[in-house]
């Protein structure tokens, strides 16, 4: 009898085809993601993975788990554990000084053993601002990837690992350098993953502005603790090695172990050189610091190793960083220019934000013309009006802002920014709350801009996720008239979409799929996604618990609604007002009647119970997460997420330039935890 598929195709003829075809996908892998040079386009390359895939769903046995479709990603990871690195991640001292270069330099001299006669080399490469991850091969197969966490463990991310094009399943897969084989026992292939600047932008495009990930960095860390690999792979992540070692990597040359990791198949940038005194190591620094900005991907510096690996572990380390290694770091670039214009922009709850039309001006490669003043008292703080000199600062971040104003250089013509009385969008005439620092437009359901802008909060990643609702497609569908909130998307059609401008046929397909797929979402996230002011991520999942319907939480009183933990009165008011407006119960309506969920499922097993009882508030900067993903975390570990500080408060998690909320904390003795430490305490065991 002869085993065939369904096509007729004989399993003998299958597996050849296979085979031929896992070659040729990871040969153009390499082509593309190590090389740079890709030969076919990305419809081919895709048309040949369909190909692999349609085969091997027809014969599941001949799958094996270095093809190039275990990586396309689908898996639902519902907590990542925790797992012990093979040797400590340790984190390298950083310096911003040419100074402590040289003194980092001497200092490795003096500690050279006796018997090192010869003057060493070092190694210098580009410092990748992205996520340190370390990867587990045994026997040539991708077993493990992992992030540093707290350097001697980190959490198992192999399921979003696999979906990164640039990480190779099995070692030379890509390149055909099978070095490392049966019997070659484990390997660790340790590097940074990043976005690329591209890739990020099209990232923030379809995010709306209140959601948008501040840097590269921040979007490449939430990205790899997605639990959906399918999200983590559509959003092109790459990996850059750095460094490999395992019982069966001899070469005791950090240089050449990373041109053998270009021979297996690992992206490594190519840009690093061997320095031989401290000439080379200046000059590489300099060089870099101008080129940088021309990269496609973002660094914030550069590494310098001893390329002689023996010596590493004669020189040992600190309790925290390698003594052969030093990270120099490039200083926050600043660019001093003028501001032309003030323009106010209405947010979706009618906020007017200041933004300052600037002298376009070239800072940290590239032309800024733009930069939020934030609000009215930071005008007032500044002191800054129009044609003033100023000093903007891009630290890593993607939108510059505005320092301090070159006072000496105040011109004549400096004239007080004037606010406007009226909406720049309707017209309507602004309010501005007692005690409040924002000026608001009180038309709610008339005012355009904050129409498109309730459309963009309802289509973000944490509310109803619709990719491909950007800022562009919700312009021309409110300018249109085809919507006018966001019950209307429900009811758009394949004829509606392709009369807009530059909608193919293919593209309003997407996005209708996008809008169906979106009824799925939970209850929680229907919450956040309507917009109720004051009424964020973490709330929206305590009303969620309190009130597992929506019809039930309309109903709620006031004084009701103030009893349910970190709400208060303020917020209780502001949701009972949202559901007593026609305006929202049209749009629940619409809502009820496509299909969105409006009840609670089952609740969720929690992950840990490491915050129960526990009162956390977020201040500053994180890195790792966004403030709405940071607060789900807590949450589903059993703490509760507050806003402000006070004496009951449990827990401050300090980011980067946490201001009042911590010097209050420190006040009132209230424990201030770091946000590594945080993440030491989401996974303690």
């Amino acid at each position: 009898m002869i085993n065939s598929g369904a096509d007729g195709m004989r399993k003998e003829d299958a597996a050849a085809e296979i085979e031929r075809l896992k070659k040729e996908i990871n040969r153009h892998n390499y082509l593309y993601y190590v090389l740079a040079q890709p030969e076919i386009s990305d419809y081919e390359f895709d048309k040949r993975l369909e190909r692999l895939v349609a085969l091997e769903k027809e014969f599941p046995e001949l799958i094996s788990p270095d093809s190039p479709s275990q990586r396309v990603g689908g898996q639902i990871t519902k907590e990542f554990p925790t797992v012990r690195h093979p040797e400590r991640m340790l984190s390298l001292s950083n310096t911003y000084s040419l100074e402590e270069v040289g003194d980092f330099y001497k200092r490795v001299l003096n500690l050279l053993p006796e018997h090192y006669e010869s003057r060493p080399a070092f190694v210098a490469e580009l410092k990748f601002d992205g996520v340190a991850v370390s990867l587990v091969y045994r026997d040539g197969l991708l077993v493990r990837g992992a992030t540093r966490g707290d350097g001697s463990q980190g959490d198992d991310i192999t399921a979003n690992i696999k979906t990164l094009r640039s990480v190779p399943l099995r070692l030379g897969s890509f390149s055909g350098e099978q070095l490392f084989q049966a019997g070659s026992g484990e390997i660790e292939v340790r590097g940074e993953v990043f976005m690329r600047k591209d890739d990020f932008a099209a990232l923030n495009e379809i995010r709306s502005e209140d959601e948008q990930f501040a840097n590269p960095r921040n979007a490449t860390a939430g990205t790899l603790k997605l639990q959906d690999s399918a999200e983590v792979a559509r959003r092109k992540l790459f990996f850059v090695a750095y460094y490999m070692k395992g019982e069966a990597v001899e070469e005791p040359s950090h240089y050449k172990r990373l041109t053998l990791l270009k021979k297996l198949g690992f992206y490594t940038d190519g840009n690093f050189r061997l320095c031989y005194n401290l000439k080379d190591m200046h000059g590489f620094i300099s060089q870099w610091g101008e080129k940088r900005w021309k990269l496609p991907y973002e660094i914030d510096g550069v590494v310098l190793k001893l390329d002689d690996i023996v010596l590493w572990k004669e020189l040992g380390a600190t309790s925290k960083s390698p003594r052969w290694a030093i990270a120099y770091k490039y200083p926050a670039q600043r660019a001093k220019t003028v501001v032309k214009k003030v323009v106010f922009q209405v947010g979706r709850l009618g906020t007017i934000t200041p933004v300052a039309q600037l002298e376009p001006v070239k800072l940290a490669g590239t032309t800024v013309s733009r930069s939020t003043l934030h609000n009215l008292d930071e005008i007032v703080r500044l002191d800054v009006r129009l044609n003033d000199a100023v000093l903007i600062e891009k630290s890593g971040e993607i939108i510059p802002k505005i320092i301090s104003v070159v006072m000496e250089e105040r011109p004549v013509s400096a004239v007080p920014i004037v606010v406007p009385e009226a909406c720049p969008s309707c017209g309507t005439s602004l309010e501005r709350p007692v005690n409040e620092v924002n000026c608001y437009c009180p038309n709610e359901e008339g005012c355009p801009a904050q129409v498109r802008a309730r459309l963009e909060h309802f289509a973000s990643r944490n509310a109803m996720d619709i990719s491909g609702l950007g800022r562009a497609i919700v312009e021309q569908l409110v300018s249109s008239g085809l919507v006018g909130d966001a019950g209307d998307l429900y009811s758009l059609t394949q004829d509606k979409l392709t009369n807009l401008e530059r909608q193919a046929e293919k593209s309003a397909a997407k996005l209708l799929k996008a809008i169906e797929e979106s009824k799925k979402q939970g209850y929680d996230r229907v919450l956040f996604a309507l917009g109720i002011r004051h009424v964020g991520f973490a709330t929206a999942r305590e009303l969620a618990a309190a009130y597992p319907s929506l019809d039930k939480l309309r109903e709620a009183s006031v004084e009701e609604l103030s009893e349910v933990p970190d709400i208060g009165p303020v917020i209780a008011e502001s949701i009972h007002e949202f559901f007593n407006k026609p305006s929202a119960t049209a749009v629940v309506e619409k809502l009820r009647e496509a299909g969105v969920r409006f009840a609670a499922e089952t609740p969720k097993v929690p992950v840990n119970l490491n915050f129960k009882g526990l009162k956390v508030i977020f201040t500053g900067g994180l890195e790792r997460y966004t403030r709405d993903e940071a607060a789900g975390l807590v949450l589903e570990r059993g703490g509760k997420v507050v806003s402000s500080v006070s004496k009951n408060t449990d827990l401050v998690v300090a980011g980067k330039e946490s201001g009042s909320k911590l010097e209050k904390a420190r006040e009132l003795g209230v424990t201030v935890i770091s946000e590594n430490e945080f993440e030491e305490m989401l996974h303690e065991q």
